[in-house]
């Protein structure tokens, strides 16, 4: 049985517990464990990515009967609590309740609800890879929530960058422990062709535009703004 996809996924989870016993705040722990709850509800779309995009050996081999899988719901889990609090775990901040006007707690509820939506829609109707459907609907969410939270962007930018570092170093410790594997999971004859570090493109992509919007969603969902000791700052957005 080739269990590949189940040893990195309790790897990833394994990353996932030490980053929850490094934080700090006690807030930072609960947005990670409920960031972690939401996430791990992407594994529902696997079926769309099954074997489209890739075609792993699962545990049972719930990939290829039923298109879902254990494995997926581990992975979600985790990169979704690494992806909103690994910004937290460099930089110590709080979080402060601000005032939102209703209209602006409508258009955040539709912003949330438009990313998936557009996810589901572009695979369905226009023939898209679901990676790229993917892509382009996390770059709409990140730009509706931008548009009504400017002050969420470093904390976006940053985690970016550092989730697509975690990232690059978890799939670069994958290629050397499991040599061939992307060549033989990933169907790269539907993708761009293009390799770095051993690693196709769009995983590179997926973690950076994950990395940037899903590390905004618990501010953004509860009306929350991100403070340093010391800081002071306007107490309304949206």
């Amino acid at each position: 049985m080739d269990l590949v996809w189940l040893g990195w996924s309790l790897l990833l989870l394994g990353i996932w517990g030490i980053v929850y016993a490094a934080l700090r705040e006690q807030e930072s722990r609960h947005e990670m464990l409920v960031a972690s709850a939401w996430t791990s509800l992407l594994a529902l779309t696997e079926p769309f990515f099954v074997p489209r995009y890739w075609n792993p050996p699962s545990l049972f081999g719930l990939a290829q009967s039923t298109g879902f899988d254990i494995e997926s719901f581990i992975f979600s889990f985790a990169i979704g609590g690494l992806a909103v609090v690994i910004y937290e775990l460099f930089v110590p901040v709080r979080h402060e309740r601000v005032r939102q006007g209703t209209l602006a707690g409508v258009l955040h509820a539709l912003a949330l609800i438009a990313t998936p939506a557009i996810f589901v829609l572009l695979t369905l109707l226009s023939g898209l890879n679901p990676i790229y459907s993917a892509l382009i609907a996390l770059a709409a969410g990140s730009c509706m929530v931008l548009s009504s939270r400017p002050d969420l962007l470093p904390k976006m930018l940053a985690s970016g960058f550092i989730f697509l570092g975690l990232y690059t170093a978890y799939f670069t410790a994958l290629n050397v422990s499991a040599p061939g594997y992307v060549e033989r999971v990933w169907n790269l004859g539907a993708l761009s062709g293009v390799i770095l570090l051993g690693i196709p493109a769009e995983e590179l992509g997926f973690a950076f535009a994950f990395g940037f919007f899903w590390s905004a969603v618990y501010e953004y969902a509860l009306s929350k703004r991100l403070e340093r000791p010391g800081q002071a700052g306007p107490k309304r957005v949206g």
